[in-house]
């Protein structure tokens, strides 16, 4: 028996897909594979733990960042910090009082957030400077940049507010669809355009007054259900100069230029976690897990690994000859950026990484479900 359009809207938020109207409950769907086993560490490039912190449990739509030598990381609890990126000693930190929803964004000076009651906040020097009320969800970190903040939410409109007073400059809105990810989306400063990520497509805006300069679909919507179409842009993406790369949820893996607002090429793939990359390869994982990597110039692939397969990969990051990937057992894998193979692997507290780690100088930084944040400097 068919089930109902609701039924089956129900059973697609355990997937990670909200209707916009909200919908809360879930069903309980087939057994999860068992992660494939691990054998024992190749240990062929040597780490050091460079320090370690704490800032309180978060998800996936609350990620790290690196801005002006500080990391920036936040907590569901309300919890935002500033660290200083060599040491991971506070420079600042602050319980806004409230959970946080999505974050963090930053230009190394004023931070921001938005909480689960749909506020954006901005922060600088641990304190509050503003809070202004947006008219819907956000699971996208706010973009700050020349002196504004910007803010995808999830009816797929892209805010700017003066950075100084939260003041609001302007506003872009995208017909919405039924269905929209609860997860990070693409939000970046290219040059003096803001690209943003709507639906299937990577849009370039003109950031003083929200103006679509160009439209470059990775991924077109398919199919006769609400589910079938949602091609969402999930973050993070990889950007090279005007190469940016990035993945549409569960169809395709492409890199467009943003400078001539063009596609360079778009594959089919299944994966649901965003992408990293240098001036030669895109590396992201599969809905399975399984690694893979594309030539940037071209999309061809380069090299597939299936042994991290079923482990709950989060988004990958590059950094030299290696690159890092967690996964849901709170481990770091390094494998070869040429054919990845396993270079080593590092511990965190055991609990899922979620999002993908990130670089501060030489060192890598990774932040668990349970807050801890990690970082390990090569040898």
């Amino acid at each position: 028996m068919k089930p109902s359009s609701k039924a089956w809207m129900v059973r697609t938020a355990c997937l990670g897909v909200l209707a916009l109207a909200g919908l809360s409950a879930c069903s309980s769907g087939p057994k999860k594979p068992q992660p494939t086993e691990l054998p024992p560490v190749a240990a062929l490039m040597g780490t050091r733990a460079a320090w370690t912190a704490q800032v309180g449990a978060t998800t996936e739509s609350i990620v790290p960042l690196v801005a002006g030598g500080r990391v920036f990381a936040a907590s569901t609890a309300g919890t935002v910090v500033a660290l200083n990126g060599a040491t991971g000693q506070d420079v600042w930190r602050l319980n806004l009082g409230t959970p946080i929803a999505a974050g963090v964004g930053s230009d190394g000076q004023t931070a921001a957030v938005v909480t689960q009651s749909n506020q954006l906040v901005a922060l600088a020097d641990g304190r509050e400077l503003w809070r202004v009320r947006l008219p819907a969800r956000a699971f996208t970190a706010p973009l700050v940049a020349g002196a504004r903040v910007f803010v995808l939410t999830a009816d797929r409109t892209v805010t700017a507010f003066d950075a100084r007073n939260g003041a609001r400059l302007w506003a872009q809105s995208r017909t919405a669809e039924p269905l929209v990810l609860s997860q990070s989306g693409a939000l970046l400063a290219v040059g003096d355009t803001l690209v943003a990520g709507l639906s299937g497509r990577v849009v370039g805006l003109n950031p003083a007054n929200g103006s679509v300069r160009w439209e470059a679909p990775i991924a077109t919507p398919r199919g006769t259900n609400e589910v079938e179409r949602l091609v969402d842009i999930v973050g993070p993406v990889s950007r090279i100069g005007d190469s940016v790369c990035a993945r549409a949820y569960s169809a395709a893996v492409g890199c467009v230029d943003a400078a001539r607002g063009t596609v360079v090429w778009s594959r089919a793939n299944q994966g649901t976690s965003g992408v990293h990359g240098d001036d030669r390869l895109v590396f992201g994982a599969d809905g399975e897990g399984r690694l893979q990597a594309w030539q940037r110039a071209s999309g061809e692939p380069a090299w597939s690994i299936d042994r991290l397969k079923y482990r709950g990969l989060s988004a990958p990051v590059a950094l030299g000859r290696v690159v890092a990937v967690g996964d849901s057992a709170g481990l770091v894998h390094l494998v070869s950026r040429e054919d990845g193979s396993e270079m080593t692997r590092l511990s965190t507290d055991g609990s899922p990484i979620l999002v993908a780690p990130v670089l501060s100088g030489d060192a890598l930084v990774v932040q668990t479900r349970n807050g801890g944040l990690y970082a390990w400097r090569p040898q």
